[in-house]
């Protein structure tokens, strides 16, 4: 119960917070994203993902098109032991892996490296696959590294969006440049 009350106010948080918002234009080609989080620079002092330039709501915007689904990852990255929800517009889509909570002086360390941080075991991840559709991705941290014993609730991670061809679009392209394949061969023959 704890969980789903804490969910819907975070829900409610992003919904608010869309006020002042930033939102990023994001391409299907697998490029990383960067996002922020940090309570204190955080324009509504929340835990939400952020633009660390001016503090406000950080929102990644694509749509899959037809034919195609996505591929969404989503990474831990700087230091190990955070973990996110994920939201579309106010609607929950899941979270990132478990891991456990570390200590900032001992906790893994990749920078900005979402590689690396994929590859990491210490690092939580997540990979939705998306319908066609239109989406505005955003996140809230659930778990942060400590510092001193409390939650330090800064840091970073990285969004990816990879479009993919469904299977029946696929052959249909196959089935399209066999047709043509045949009539330029007939055309060179007759």
């Amino acid at each position: 119960m704890y969980s789903i009350k804490r969910s819907l106010l975070a829900a409610l948080a992003l919904a608010a917070g869309a006020a002042q918002a930033t939102t990023v234009p994001v391409t299907g080609d697998g490029s990383w994203y960067t996002f922020d989080v940090d309570s204190f620079l955080a324009t509504s002092t929340g835990v939400e993902w952020i633009d660390i330039t001016d503090g406000s709501a950080l929102t990644f915007s694509f749509t899959v098109p037809a034919g195609f689904t996505a591929t969404l990852t989503v990474v831990d990255a700087g230091f190990a032991g955070d973990r996110f929800n994920l939201f579309n517009g106010a609607t929950l889509l899941g979270n990132t892996s478990a891991v456990p909570v570390g200590d900032f002086a001992s906790a893994a360390n990749v920078g900005l490296d979402f590689n690396a941080a994929l590859a990491n075991a210490d690092f939580s991840r997540a990979t939705l696959t998306l319908n066609p559709g239109s989406y505005a991705i955003g996140g809230l941290l659930t778990q942060s590294v400590t510092f001193g014993g409390s939650p330090l609730n800064a840091t970073a991670g990285g969004l990816s969006v990879t479009l993919v061809p469904e299977p029946a679009t696929v052959l249909s392209l196959l089935a399209g440049l066999g047709v043509i394949g045949a009539a330029v061969r007939r055309r060179r023959n007759g």
